[in-house]
């Protein structure tokens, strides 16, 4: 316990948490009192209990990995009222004071082992590239309907107005929108009586796919590597009656042929690796005519480039890594992409995460019975530790506009607001099905 209560003695200044180690002795840090509403979580002081005498050494270790598991094995207890994000928020916004370093793995080794390990991670061979694929996104639809929102969007939400005040559905709705705008789609009697054709990379369970051929009557081609995902897109496209437009594939992209005019890439590049950007924006190019646009939005860094931490890689995303800018625009120049538009969205995925993290709490006897209570901690501890990195990180979410010749579009941005209010005005947002007044209805 000994080098645990040296890290907390030195990492905890704001607010307070006090731990009860498997012996039943009782370490106290912080000064207590009031801390900034800011961090997110609950007031303190949070409380916690090691059950198991390798608790204190696993988790200091490694903090990010350490603490991960120690939770999900019922080795570290976050008593009420307190939970596991608040015990995050709490530790990671004291670890902002020293730039996050506490938390990161010590000495030059260690760190060096760290990043090899991460780099050997994201090579996404095809067959890996699938496998890696199925562990994240295949797991049971019913699992992603309980915490999502009712279109599915596992993507930042974007949120124009108070998150208190707006529900994760019109969030997503909205985001969708921003989204749509920056691709400068073209109905067919704006574009000569012909429809688009849009590769849709990474279509997740088909809702942007589907979302861009209502608004704009456009013919469209998602792919993804997880089964059920796909099976469940063409089970949409089906019963809206619109499966002879919007087609959906199991397969890579790097398998896709043709020519389109805008391709979108919504959360993928997160999963390509970066050995891999080459390739991406190599074929990608070669698939775009010479007057398309390709979106991207992916998570990433607002700082340098870094490594993905092993908790994470091992148990929610292998093979994958958030990238910073300069390594998204660098690969990209090198194949005549012209970058036209790049925006940083800051927080809007902490608030994302936060109601993610609240619908699975509503739904916690449902999600352990799906698997058990390790799975159902193990994915408290991923949506909070990735709050936190939008909250108290230096995490953000790019939106990058491509094109291939700068008369592509317009001269000013006004066409994205534009487009953008236009499409929010004629959204209809969908109700949660599980929400509670639904939820009460259906009682």
């Amino acid at each position: 316990m000994w080098l645990l209560d040296k890290f907390l003695t030195k990492a905890i200044k704001l607010g307070q948490l006090i731990v009860t180690d498997h012996d039943g002795k009782e370490y106290s840090y912080g000064p207590g009192g009031e801390y900034p509403p800011e961090v997110g979580g609950r007031p303190g002081p949070i409380r916690i209990r090691l059950t198991h005498k390798k608790a204190a050494n696993h988790i200091v270790r490694y903090p990010q990995m350490g603490a991960g598991e120690a939770f999900m094995w019922g080795w570290l207890v976050v008593e009420e009222p307190h939970d596991i994000r608040d015990m995050i928020l709490l530790v990671t916004m004291n670890a902002k004071r020293m730039g996050g370093a506490s938390l990161k793995p010590k000495g030059p080794l260690r760190k060096g082992a760290q990043k090899l390990l991460a780099k050997l991670d994201g090579v996404n061979l095809r067959g890996s590239a699938r496998k890696n694929a199925e562990h994240t996104y295949n797991l049971t639809r019913e699992l992603y309907e309980r915490f999502l929102d009712e279109d599915r969007q596992y993507t930042m939400a974007y949120y124009r107005e108070d998150p208190a005040s707006t529900s994760l559905e019109k969030a997503q709705m909205d985001k969708k929108a921003h989204l749509a705008a920056k691709m400068y789609l073209k109905r067919p009697e704006e574009n000569g009586g012909k429809r688009m054709k849009v590769l849709d990379i990474g279509c997740g369970w088909g809702g942007f796919a589907l979302y861009l051929h209502q608004m704009y009557d456009c013919e469209v081609l998602g792919v993804a590597l997880a089964p059920d995902q796909i099976a469940f897109c063409k089970e949409r496209a089906k019963a809206l009656g619109v499966d002879d437009k919007v087609k959906f594939a199991l397969m890579d992209y790097r398998d896709v042929e043709g020519e389109f005019d805008r391709i979108s890439s919504v959360g993928l590049l997160e999963h390509v690796g970066t050995i891999h950007y080459p390739q991406f924006f190599e074929h990608t190019n070669r698939l775009l005519k010479k007057d398309g646009v390709m979106i991207s939005h992916c998570c990433g860094r607002s700082g340098a480039p870094g490594f993905t931490d092993a908790w994470t890689r091992k148990y929610i995303f292998p093979g994958g890594y958030i990238p910073a800018l300069s390594e998204l625009v660098t690969q990209s120049e090198r194949y005549r992409w012209q970058v036209m538009d790049v925006e940083a969205m800051r927080f809007h995925y902490s608030w994302t995460l936060e109601e993610w993290y609240n619908r699975t709490v509503m739904h916690r006897e449902e999600i352990t019975a799906m698997y058990d209570e390790t799975f159902y901690r193990m994915w408290l501890f991923y949506l909070a530790g990735a709050e936190q990195s939008f909250r108290n990180g230096t995490m953000v979410n790019w939106q990058l506009q491509y094109v291939k010749d700068r008369t592509a579009i317009p001269m000013t941005r006004e066409y994205i607001h534009e487009e953008s209010a236009r499409l929010r005005a004629m959204a209809e947002v969908p109700e949660w099905r599980f929400g509670e007044g639904l939820r009460e209805a259906a009682e």
